[in-house]
């Protein structure tokens, strides 16, 4: 973790912890950087940068202050306006721009906010760009053999423009409708777009493929962005699909960057349930490489066993789809995900994409000509406990010999009908505890178990 800039950017409440001032200096960065690194190499065409933004009210004094940065160092920018993360990603890479930025929190509340950085190959920002970021930021800056207290702003005919490029979201709008390979005529198809970006993104998909497409939550304000709605609400499209008929539901997050479905039952389909179901679909078209989907350590441990039972490979990696999609480019893989609805789908995007996601499910609902309902049959979702214990040293408490003997104990019992996991929290000084197994109650007495040795060593808060 850096000193501003997270797994998934810098965030945090705006105004407070993400400033203004803090997006300034950031577009102060980038556009020196880039600029000067092409005029290292004899390139006198100013750095291009573009950015996108989702529906919170603060995104417009972010977008304005990074752009005023940027320019004022001589680099052009280029506006997306509202639109989602994959779209930048995807014009980051298809356009040539330098780099990418997006400015959103992703399922938070309307009042935080985070910038995002994506180079200029569509992917996360290497942590070594981010670090240097950090560095000016803190007023430590050290590049190109000189350390900098400040950095020159760009004078006359030299000062960056702004250019407005909502071409490039319809482009990518675009790109998505020619992935569809089926007519999704005659399907009657519920989005919930978390009245964040993909309010005027994802129903035009859906309606050019032909779907009868009923949509909730597609009004922003600046103010309702993940207000009991979206993804992380599920529970509001469950509803609307039963009550309305619908084929299927899909529901977004603020930035349209995960996807969580629903089926004709109502049933929700988590990530796990995508990476199975499309981890199949691929196997069975012989399609899937290296006969392998990627996961994190909180994918849940039925999801493993249905892997078992029809031949997949897994690989586990830290939570994080930045550290699912490293490992997918390392192995040539070409889906992984998280439960929580981030899907990657390395053949169509080199980050993960909601509304792509609905579409490839939609894919193999049509290939196979069945309901939803049908096609994550053979995968059972096993009972989860996860609990968090504040205590006044992670790694201390983790480490401890009897902690460890306790949550080796459990893992005996469990033998091949379960599993724990004890894990440091990457942002809170907190240990999560979390068992599956067969039934509830086994849960809670091993989740139990573990925590009462935690308290028992005096590590607890």
């Amino acid at each position: 973790m850096g000193r501003y800039f997270g797994t998934d950017g810098f965030r945090g409440e705006a105004g407070v912890t993400l400033t203004a001032d803090h997006a300034f200096k950031v577009g102060r960065f980038l556009g020196w950087y880039y600029g000067e690194q092409k005029r290292q190499a004899q390139d006198a065409s100013p750095a291009k940068i573009v950015i996108g933004k989702d529906t919170r009210r603060s995104s417009y004094m972010f977008e304005y202050s990074l752009v005023a940065g940027l320019t004022a160092s001589g680099a052009d920018a280029y506006l997306l306006h509202v639109t989602t993360t994959p779209s930048v990603a995807y014009i980051a890479r298809v356009d040539d721009f330098d780099c990418g930025i997006m400015i959103s929190a992703s399922h938070n509340p309307y009042y935080d906010n985070g910038i995002k950085l994506i180079n200029g190959n569509g992917e996360k920002m290497d942590e070594a760009t981010i670090s240097l970021v950090e560095d000016y930021l803190d007023g430590k800056l050290n590049l190109f053999g000189k350390t900098w207290e400040e950095l020159p702003f760009a004078g006359r005919e030299k000062v960056g423009c702004t250019v407005d490029y909502v071409a490039g979201r319809n482009r990518y709008i675009g790109y998505l409708i020619s992935l569809g390979m089926y007519s999704f005529k005659g399907v009657k198809v519920a989005l919930d777009c978390a009245n964040g970006a993909a309010w005027n993104v994802a129903k035009s998909v859906f309606d050019a493929l032909g779907a009868k497409t009923l949509v909730i939550n597609a009004q922003p304000n600046g103010l309702n962005i993940n207000n009991n709605a979206g993804s992380t609400h599920i529970e509001n499209l469950q509803r609307f699909v039963v009550e309305n008929g619908c084929d299927v539901g899909f529901a977004y997050d603020g930035d349209a960057d995960r996807c969580l479905g629903v089926d004709e039952k109502g049933n929700v389909l988590t990530g796990d349930h995508i990476l199975y179901i499309y981890g199949r679909y691929l196997k069975e078209q012989g399609e899937l490489r290296n006969n392998t989907v990627v996961t994190t350590v909180m994918s849940n441990f039925g999801l493993y066993k249905a892997f078992d039972e029809c031949g997949i490979d897994y690989a586990k990696t830290a939570v994080g789809d930045k550290y699912v999609y490293e490992y997918m480019t390392a192995n040539d893989c070409c889906i992984g995900g998280e439960q929580s609805g981030h899907i990657i789908f390395s053949k169509y995007a080199s980050t993960g994409d909601g509304i792509l996601t609905s579409l490839m499910m939609m894919e193999v609902m049509l290939a196979k000509k069945k309901t939803m309902s049908q096609l994550p049959e053979g995968f059972t979702v096993y009972p989860q406990v996860l609990e968090n214990v504040r205590v006044k040293d992670k790694r201390l408490a983790q480490s401890d010999a009897d902690v460890q003997a306790a949550v080796s104990q459990v893992a005996s019992l469990l033998g091949d009908g379960g599993r724990i996991l004890v894990r440091e929290s990457g942002t809170e000084p907190l240990i999560r505890v979390m068992v599956e197994a067969q039934d509830e109650e086994t849960c809670r007495r091993y989740v139990a178990s573990v925590i009462d040795v935690i308290h028992a060593k005096g590590h607890a808060l």
